[in-house]
Parts: structure tokens; C-alpha cells; sequence
């Protein structure tokens, strides 16, 4: 009776679950949302215990209507370098779950960088030493919580990233898979494991973090994750992007996953785990042997357009559809919210508008917001080498006016899928692998199937020009930061 696969995707605003039966078809979905707090400047919190009951919530709702019996095993897919410290005897949160977004680490980045650090960090990791990943968050919960590191030394205090919180609430398993642990900054890339020299440097406990294990696992077997039967194993799990990257067949080369999201991630494998100067290099996915990817990280994209949303009192939504048709004519945005990621990482550049008006209006300003989107992507699209098609997803993938701007502004086909829950899917995907569900050609027959297709269309002259644009702005926020 074993024929359906229950994704869930534990995303930054929502949490997602998702019923896939053997023909590969979303049968059912529930989502969840989620609050996010904002306590500081620089500081994005969530709280840990309702993220937690999201999961739940969500599994609850989506198998309504079936028999969990028919359900071969769960699949997760998981925010990544968000932190969660909680106690290992009871797994209650000791504190608020740390964003991925959350700034608090870059005091600690900037005097490891000042001591030339960051190199022999980036060479270990494939990560640029930046508050976004996950050991400076580490760092700083520990340092307010267990400063002496006294209880998550002797391993009564558990600190790690979504994936392995949830896994130890679900299944009562000390592990995390090893996609997800890739984004930490603590685990070597060349051996796949914690390093004993980063885990001294960030003041991390290695008592404190489960064992890394493969995104097939071992991750053990549900419990108390009502309808599901206790017993049910836990079959997959992988990073969202990840995820993403796994759902569009991105195992083939010259595909470019970007995920157009609150911020966005562009990924694609990569033939070996040697670090870059602009973009991370990351392990995709494992399932004995280790998949990497090259991967560059923005941080603003879908967040640009909330922002304006509320600064405008209205929706994203409406924004998007005021930009479809409008022109932003000189105006830019450049959306250095904490910084600006890759390919610059530079964490001091500053938000700038510019080029508008006593004329400007709703209209332009939203176009350029959707503009910032594009923009950026391009940005990190010309640092990976060999980019044949990219393939997107995430909410603003919907938004036709984008998806031409980036092929016109890019020189490259982008596809999407009617699916938009691809890091659900993702995850399933490989699940559905180990339970011999499909196979990987049936998978890539999947991905290739029902694909919206946005074909460049603007001459080498105008692209250039409206390139150029952008990167002055772009220089003007790196230069005011910098002087601050």
C-alpha cells in the first residue's frame, strides 16, 4: 500500500507539506505561515516552537483525506543557515530560532577577517566568511547562552541548523544531513565532516551538533507526527535550494537553478568541491558520494518587493502587476539591505534609490524593485561557468515580466514549471528514489515536462547599456557604505 511520498518544506515565511503519489502528482498540499520578528537592527528571529507546530500543522492538514498507511516514508526540505539552540533532554528551543537573515555574527566576521582569516575559511568551506551562514549565529547564541560552553560541551545543550532541530524533534536522531551542515561554515568540504580547527575558531562544541550523515541518511523513523504512523521513515532530507536544484533534474550539466524567493539562490553542480572567489561552493546532495554545487546567494529579491509593499501600503502582488507594463526609466534600486551577497559580499554597502523624481510614481519605483531582481541574478549568472538554460522557481518565477527581463537581461532561456513548490518536490523526488518509486530518467522526463519557456530577445547594444546602469548604482551603494 506503500505509494505515496509526504514532502514537507520548512521554508522562512511558510511551512509547506505536500502528498505525491507514484506517478510523481501533487494528490493534496496544505501550507502554514510563519511570523518573523525583528527585535534589533540587524536582527531576524523566529520563533522556534511554532515552527516546530507549522510542521505539524501542516502534515495534519495534508493527510486529511488518506490513509497513512499508503505513505512509504517523509521527505524534508529546510531553510538552511538559520540556527535553533535548544535543550537535548527535552528539545524545547532555549531561544529564538536566528535567521539565516539575522546580521548579529558580523562584528565577530569582521575582526576574523581583519586577523586574515577569511581566506583559510573560504578554502576549508567554499564560503566566504559572512553573518549569513550559520557558525557566527552559532558563535553569538552561544555566547549569550552557555558562554563558558559548559552545558552544550557535555551535549546538554543541542545547537544546529532547521534540518537537524526538526529531525531531533521528529525522530529523536543527534544528525543533520550533510547538504545542510555544508552551510555552516564548520564542516571541511574534503573529508565531509566537522572540522575540529573551525569548531575552535567559532567557539562551537562538537558535543553540540549531531552527526553528519548522507541526504538519504540514516535519519530514523517518525514518532508522534500525528496522522503519520510512528514507525514511518524518514527517507530524505535536503536543503531548500537544494531541493530546488534536485527537483529540476539539476544533476545535468549546464542547468542553473535560480529560486526566486524572499531572497534568491542560482545553483548549479560543479565538478569538484574547489572554492571560488565570488560564489560558494557547496555540497548539493549526497546519497553515498558527495554532489557539489557552485551556488551565489543574494540576499534581498522577493524581500525588495514586501518592503515596498508595506512602505506603499500595499501588496507584492499588486506591485508586481504595476510593474508588468511600466518603465522604470532612470530610476534604480539597489536593495543592499545588510549588505550586498554575491557576487560582491560586501557587507557594508547601503540601500540606494536613485534617478527618480517629482514625477516618479507607484509604477516606476515597483518597476525597479522587479528591475533589482533581475539585476542581481545577472550578476551571479555571469560568475558560473558553462550556463546553458536556467530553470526557475519560487514565488516571483510566476511573474512573466520578470522571467522575459532576466532572458533579455541574461542572453538565456529561462524555464519554469507550472509546479511552484520545488523544494517540496525536490526532496520527494529523492525520497521517492530510495523507495523505488521512479527512477532518474523518469525523473528528468518530470522535470522537462509542462515548462514555460522565455527566450531572450534584446540586442547585445541594449543590454550592455542597461547593465551599465545598474552597476553604477550598484557602485554608489558599495562607495557610500564604505565610507560610513
Amino acid at each position: 500500500m506503500t505509494s505515496h511520498i509526504l514532502a514537507v518544506d520548512q521554508g522562512t515565511s511558510s511551512t509547506k507539506a505536500l502528498l505525491l503519489d507514484g506517478a510523481g502528482d501533487v494528490v493534496a498540499r496544505t501550507e502554514v505561515p510563519l511570523a518573523q520578528s525583528h527585535p534589533g537592527p540587524g536582527l531576524v528571529e523566529q520563533d522556534a516552537s511554532a515552527l516546530l507546530e507549522s510542521v505539524r500543522g501542516a502534515v495534519a492538514g495534508c493527510m486529511r483525506d488518506t490513509d497513512p498507511r499508503t505513505v512509504a516514508g517523509l521527505a524534508l526540505s529546510t531553510q538552511r543557515e538559520s540556527v535553533v539552540l535548544w535543550d537535548a533532554a527535552t528539545g524545547r528551543p532555549v531561544a529564538p530560532l536566528v535567521s539565516w537573515q539575522d546580521q548579529r555574527g558580523g562584528e565577530l566576521a569582521a575582526r576574523l577577517t581583519r586577523e586574515g582569516r577569511g581566506e583559510e575559511i573560504r578554502r576549508r568551506t567554499g564560503l566566504p566568511l559572512d553573518p549569513m551562514f550559520s557558525a557566527l549565529k552559532m558563535a553569538a547564541l552561544l555566547d549569550e547562552y552557555d558562554l563558558s560552553r559548559a552545558r552544550s560541551g557535555s551535549g546538554e545543550l543541542r545547537i544546529g541548523t532547521v534540518d537537524a532541530y526538526l529531525l531531533h524533534a521528529l525522530t529523536g536522531q543527534p544528525v543533520t544531513e550533510i547538504g545542510n551542515a555544508s552551510r555552516t561554515q564548520l564542516l571541511g568540504l574534503a573529508k565531509g565532516e566537522w572540522d575540529d580547527e573551525l569548531l575552535d575558531l567559532f567557539g562551537v562544541p562538537r558535543s553540540a551538533l549531531g552527526q553528519v550523515v548522507a541526504s538519504t541518511g540514516p535519519f530514523g523513523v517518525v514518532r508522534g507526527l500525528a496522522p503519520l504512523l510512528d514507525g514511518t521513515p524518514v527517507l530524505a532530507v535536503l536543503g531548500d535550494s537544494h531541493a530546488a536544484l534536485f527537483a529540476h533534474a539539476g544533476w545535468r550539466p549546464g542547468t542553473v537553478k535560480v529560486t526566486y524567493g524572499t531572497g534568491s539562490s542560482a545553483m548549479t553542480v560543479a565538478d569538484n568541491a574547489e572554492p571560488d572567489p565570488h560564489i560558494c561552493t557547496t555540497v548539493a546532495w549526497s546519497t553515498g558520494d558527495a554532489t557539489f554545487a557552485h551556488e551565489a546567494n543574494i540576499r534581498s529579491t522577493g524581500r525588495t518587493l514586501t518592503w515596498l509593499a508595506d512602505l506603499l501600503a500595499t501588496t507584492p502582488a499588486e506591485l508586481v502587476h504595476l510593474a508588468a507594463d511600466a518603465d522604470a526609466g532612470d530610476v534604480t534600486l539597489v536593495p543592499a539591505f545588510g549588505g550586498i551577497g554575491a557576487p560582491w559580499w560586501d557587507a557594508a554597502a547601503v540601500p540606494v534609490l536613485a534617478g527618480f523624481g517629482l514625477g516618479t510614481g507607484r509604477a516606476q519605483l515597483a518597476r525597479a524593485a522587479l528591475e533589482s531582481v533581475a539585476f542581481q541574478v545577472n550578476d551571479v549568472l555571469d560568475t558560473l561557468p558553462g550556463v546553458r538554460q536556467v530553470v526557475a522557481d519560487g514565488g516571483l518565477s510566476r511573474s512573466d515580466a520578470l522571467m522575459q527581463l532576466q532572458a533579455d537581461l541574461s542572453d538565456v532561456t529561462v524555464a519554469r514549471t507550472s509546479h511552484h513548490e520545488l523544494s517540496a518536490v525536490g526532496a520527494a523526488h529523492l525520497a521517492g528514489l530510495g523507495a523505488n518509486l521512479w527512477t532518474y530518467r523518469e525523473l528528468e522526463e518530470l522535470a522537462d515536462s509542462d515548462l514555460r519557456i522565455s527566450a531572450p530577445s534584446w540586442g547585445g547594444a541594449r543590454r550592455r547599456e542597461t547593465a551599465a546602469r545598474w552597476h553604477r548604482r550598484l557602485a554608489s551603494a558599495r562607495e557610500l557604505g564604505a565610507n560610513e
